[in-house]
């Protein structure tokens, strides 16, 4: 049952973990492309607007859904914790607590995640809104 508890553990938080990897690396990939871009090279703004826009789905989708993986597995962890509770039938309060008190570990990193993921797309998005108004400005008239 413990290999069951770990896995539940190191599956949910490690996915955590790689996800947020991932983003800060797609962020610091789209922060360096935007330091370079001019944006009166490009013709259209709809040229511009798609390649700014690139890789920041996949953060904004990281910074929406890590809160729930993370509840995904304060849930399992929470259910292993009952079902360990059914199954001995004679469990101490004290080893309840511990169980149900690391369950929510992967939940804190779930949040921790979205933070880091929402800052971030919110940055780049923001700083894609400046790139595409100086393009309008630049080319108005």
């Amino acid at each position: 049952m413990e290999w069951l508890s770990n896995l539940i553990d190191y599956g949910v938080i490690g996915l955590l973990i790689v996800l947020c990897f991932v983003a800060v690396m797609l962020a610091v990939e789209r922060a360096l492309f935007y330091k370079k871009t001019d944006p009166s090279a490009y013709k259209s703004r709809k040229e511009l607007e798609l390649a700014l826009s690139k890789n920041l789905p996949f953060i904004g989708t990281v910074a929406s859904n890590a809160p729930y993986i993370g509840l995904l597995g304060t849930v399992l962890g929470i259910m292993l914790t009952f079902y360990k509770v059914g199954v001995t039938g004679n469990i101490e309060a004290g080893e309840i607590m511990v169980s149900l008190s690391l369950a929510l570990k992967a939940t804190a990193v779930g949040l921790v995640v979205a933070i880091v993921a929402v800052v971030l797309f919110n940055a780049l998005n923001g700083s894609a809104r400046k790139m595409l108004i100086r393009w309008d400005i630049h080319n108005e008239g």
